[in-house]
């Protein structure tokens, strides 16, 4: 590890001040410690943001939900409004990590966090994302558990939260303040896709703190889960998941927010599933025809090749458990 400078912010005025001289934000600290042990992170100087008031979940005037970017993984989980409003988030949370780190990490460290790409934390290997035009070692190594959507010639790495794909499917906003006050951003805009800038992973300006994610308003009921498909049982990242959300009323599917992780550079929305969903009755006829166009522009590589067939049954998997089979 690297020296480096640590100083505890007593307000959201003087963490902006640190921030905005260059310092790394710090709260749970359960990847950004990992990574500076590694070498891979090297910080100057850490701004602990953790007493700062952003640790509540509340229902916003138009019934959205927002929870405060320092609200604890496990403290979301068990959240009565978020298990009664959004269980596709309590389940992305209790599906993600060890309880030990699920009760230290944050909603908005959480988001933040970077890939577990092998090459990327490896100081040794070639990585565009870690030293930018050092090349990729995926693209001809070990890519089993790689992406095969939204990838580019610079870098082929997923990005591993399971609740940032809950919010992708649920299209939330994260709220930002900086030095020039407050704004909010979709979250399909919020983490980038690789492009030939991988190093570049979120639409954050210099200074800024994450202040909430917000989920809008949906109509009720609005029933939904998350399905995480691994190599083991637990405390592993996803092969492929799905996080799926519908509104049905008089048989009849009305909306359906569907995305995917594992699969992909960002958390992975899947618009076409849901346009083939909107305006039908559920059956499983329907599930099958959905989910074949999850994996629609998929770019699998030498060691993933299984991952296009596998998103498609994981969907479908999930649209049968949410929805239902009438």
């Amino acid at each position: 590890m690297y020296p480096f400078s640590f100083t505890k912010a007593a307000d959201t005025r003087s963490a902006l001040a640190a921030g905005q001289r260059g310092g790394r934000y710090i709260a749970g600290g359960t990847t950004l410690v990992d990574l500076m042990r590694e070498t891979v992170e090297r910080p100057e100087t850490l701004v602990d943001i953790s007493a700062l008031p952003l640790r509540k979940i509340t229902v916003t005037e138009r019934g959205g939900l927002r929870i405060g970017a320092l609200v604890r993984m496990a403290e979301a989980a068990a959240h009565p409004k978020v298990r009664t409003l959004h269980p596709v988030i309590s389940q992305a949370l209790e599906l993600s990590a060890s309880a030990q780190l699920r009760n230290m990490a944050t909603i908005g460290g959480n988001i933040m966090q970077r890939t577990r790409c092998t090459y990327f934390r490896d100081v040794t290997a070639a990585c565009n994302k870690r030293e930018p035009g050092s090349g990729c070692a995926a693209l001809e190594g070990f890519n089993r558990t790689h992406a095969i959507l939204g990838t580019s010639d610079d870098c082929v790495a997923t990005h591993p939260s399971d609740v940032a794909v809950a919010f992708a499917a649920l299209e939330a906003k994260v709220h930002l303040l900086g030095p020039d006050g407050e704004r909010s951003v979709a979250f399909a805009d919020f983490l980038l896709r690789p492009g030939s800038t991988p190093n570049r992973e979120q639409a954050l300006r210099k200074g800024e703190l994450i202040t909430a994610v917000e989920i809008p308003a949906h109509p009720r009921p609005l029933k939904s889960g998350y399905l995480k498909v691994r190599d083991r049982q637990s405390y592993e990242f996803a092969l492929t998941s799905a996080a799926v959300a519908l509104h049905i009323r008089g048989g009849v599917i009305r909306e359906a927010k569907v995305a995917a992780g594992g699969v992909g550079t960002v958390p992975w929305k899947l618009p076409a599933v849901e346009r083939h969903l909107i305006g039908e009755r559920p059956s499983k006829a329907l599930w099958t025809a959905a989910a074949e166009r999850a994996a629609e522009g998929a770019r699998p590589l030498e060691h993933n090749r299984f991952k296009p067939e596998l998103l498609k049954r994981t969907v479908e998997r999930q649209l049968r458990i949410v929805g239902g089979t009438a």
